[in-house]
């Protein structure tokens, strides 16, 4: 995976977790993260409570670890990395941001 790549997924990530962790849970703390990556080094500012917070280091481990030199979407990988039950949380996570987004641009359609 190319370091833009691996930097998209990373954005992507912190995006929806934060969505979600502000609109579910309560209080939400300040973290710094430095994720490596190849010749990258990538300051990630998250704003997350601390379950939230434990399961997207979790997810940024996977990302790291991933051996595709093309990433595919982790639902269609023949070998996931993810542990069923985190896949699964992250789903979750990934499905309520993403029916947020789509609302909140439907909404901005019709203002």
């Amino acid at each position: 995976m190319t370091e833009e790549k691996f930097a998209s997924e990373v954005e992507t990530l912190k995006k929806f977790f934060e969505i979600h962790c502000e609109k579910k849970h309560n209080p939400r703390l300040k973290y710094t993260k430095v994720l490596p990556y190849k010749t990258l080094q990538y300051d990630v500012e998250l704003k997350l409570c601390e379950a939230c917070y434990t399961l997207i280091n979790y997810s940024f481990e996977r990302l790291n670890e991933c051996p595709h030199e093309i990433k595919p979407k982790c639902r269609s990988c023949k070998n996931p990395c993810y542990e069923k039950t985190k896949y699964k949380e992250v789903a979750k996570i990934m499905k309520f941001s993403g029916i947020y987004l789509g609302i909140s641009k439907i909404k901005k359609f019709f203002s």
